[in-house]
């Protein structure tokens, strides 16, 4: 399996503002994870943001053998904070690696405190703060640092590490990124917390590839709904 250099941990979280991509990083690295093993589960955290849920991508991650945990009221009209008992099972069946979707900011972070102890009772987790420097309120990395510190306050749990996932969508290009990586380099050298990806959309993968370190290839999944609504 073709890691980047990564060297997954049993079980990865990804948490972030709102809107700085981490579903999509979540649900791309789950399928990279299935490339090498079949018991990957990845489990969505995310009571907050009703929009873009891993459970949009509930076909392409079950054909690729995944274990998909979310609440059973996910894309649905109902407004309710409830997690699935089976969640549990990420952390006592450790024969499976598994990646956690976690909601956006702080009252979103609240949800996986519940589940620390038994992260740091086993210690095989990576905890990654995904950064975009073209949303809302992430701009900069003093701004940055201060929902980094939010996040971490409300989830009981310290990040060991940063996605650079800086983009503008569609009209990204790969000066765009490059753009991006003083700004990544600027939230790791307040937070001591190193670089781990600069994710990328695939189409500009070759062209970036050398150019940074530790990039990513990620593909966009997007709810099949919001496609048929822009036609």
């Amino acid at each position: 399996m073709d890691t980047f250099g990564l060297n997954p941990k049993r079980i990865t979280v990804f948490a972030g503002h709102y809107g700085s991509g981490k579903t999509n990083i979540a649900i791309n690295y789950a399928l990279m994870l299935s490339k090498n093993s079949d018991k990957v589960s990845i489990a969505d955290l995310d009571i907050v943001n009703p929009y873009f849920r891993t459970k949009d991508s509930a076909k392409a991650l079950e054909e690729n053998g995944i274990k998909l945990i979310s609440s059973e009221y996910a894309n649905t009209n109902v407004d309710t904070p409830a997690l699935p008992a089976e969640i549990y099972s990420v952390f006592e069946d450790q024969s499976r690696v598994a990646v956690i979707d976690v909601g956006g900011d702080d009252r979103g972070a609240l949800a996986l405190g519940r589940y620390v102890p038994f992260m740091e009772e086993e210690g095989n987790y990576e905890m990654l703060f995904v950064i975009n420097k073209h949303r809302f309120l992430t701009g900069d990395a003093e701004r940055t640092i201060e929902i980094m510190k939010e996040i971490e306050s409300a989830a009981k749990l310290s990040f060991t590490g940063i996605v650079n996932n800086s983009n503008i969508g569609e009209e990204t290009t790969a000066q765009t990124v490059l753009n991006s990586v003083s700004y990544a380099e600027e939230v790791s050298a307040l937070s001591g917390l190193p670089i781990k990806m600069t994710t990328v959309k695939s189409s500009l993968f070759d062209e970036l590839n050398g150019k940074i370190e530790n990039i990513v290839p990620l593909d966009l999944y997007v709810r099949q709904s919001w496609l048929k609504e822009e036609k």
